[in-house]
């Protein structure tokens, strides 16, 4: 197991927070096995404070760092990662979450136990303020099936966990781009060729959030990008017209209707784990 190289796939943007990337960053290098390399994409110019983060890491040999000249969005950015990853096992992670030690070790051994398992991903804790502080967990779904079914509903992988065999997300197409949707659609490509899935129901990373983050998941821009989603997978067949009109109107009243408290209380209730 301690033989196994994977890559760390990140991609940070101007609106990060520099002690957010430093905590995210060491995380990853904290891994009871620790990875090969990390790709950092950074996605158009940075701001200074970010910039003097990534120049700690500077004689780390780990860190590789892949220069966009101009920000082309989290897809984009991914697809361009992705290629300069040297490994065939890799984890994505977000620049401003945390991963916990033994994350990639227990995702590892997933993937060494099943060949057959493309993706797998896990528990996330969500945290506000001190990483101690956890007020909520998404949780997953375990297997290949339930997955599946899962899927034709709502998104069934927390992206900022999933490590994946980087050979099937090529040939599903790679990231592409898709306003804030880019890892569901990668999942459903992944699906409609046969790839599977797999979680670990452990919350393997935890996650930044703040009072406002449930707030934000509203409105026409959030509606309009899942709609489309759901056009897609209805014209693939991935789901039927009862499906696809189900999925819709749940939108429509969350997105639109529903209020922004409400709607927090709703993703608490009816999306989360609450924490102990």
């Amino acid at each position: 197991m301690s033989e196994i190289k994977y890559s760390v796939l990140m991609s940070v943007y101007h609106k990060e927070q520099p002690e957010y990337l430093r905590d995210s960053i060491n995380s990853m290098l904290n891994q009871t096995i620790k990875p090969d390399e990390i790709i950092l994409v950074k996605d158009g110019p940075l701001t200074e404070e970010l910039e003097k983060v990534i120049y700690e890491y500077k004689d780390n040999p780990i860190l590789n760092v892949v220069e966009l000249k101009e920000n082309v969005g989290l897809g984009k950015a991914l697809n361009i990662g992705l290629t300069k990853c040297n490994n065939e096992i890799v984890a994505r992670m977000d620049t401003d979450d945390i991963s916990k030690p033994d994350r990639c070790e227990k995702q590892l051994l997933k993937l060494n136990q099943n060949e057959e398992i493309s993706v797998v991903g896990s528990v996330v804790g969500e945290f506000i303020g001190e990483s101690t502080n956890i007020v909520a967990y998404k949780g997953v779904l375990e297997s290949h099936n339930s997955i599946k079914k899962r899927m034709k509903y709502r998104n069934p992988m927390n992206h900022p966990t999933v490590m994946y065999r980087k050979k099937d997300v090529i040939s599903a197409g790679n990231y592409q781009h898709w306003f804030l949707n880019e890892d569901y659609y990668l999942w459903i490509r992944m699906l409609q060729k046969g790839f599977k899935f797999s979680n670990i129901d452990e919350p393997l990373v935890l996650m930044r959030i703040t009072d406002e983050t449930y707030l934000r998941r509203g409105g026409w821009k959030y509606f309009s990008t899942q709609k489309k989603l759901f056009d897609y997978m209805l014209r693939s067949k991935t789901i039927n017209i009862f499906e696809y009109l189900y999925n819709n109107g749940i939108r429509f009243i969350t997105r639109i209707l529903v209020p922004n408290k409400v709607r927090k209380i709703m993703y608490l209730k009816m999306l989360r784990r609450k924490a102990i």
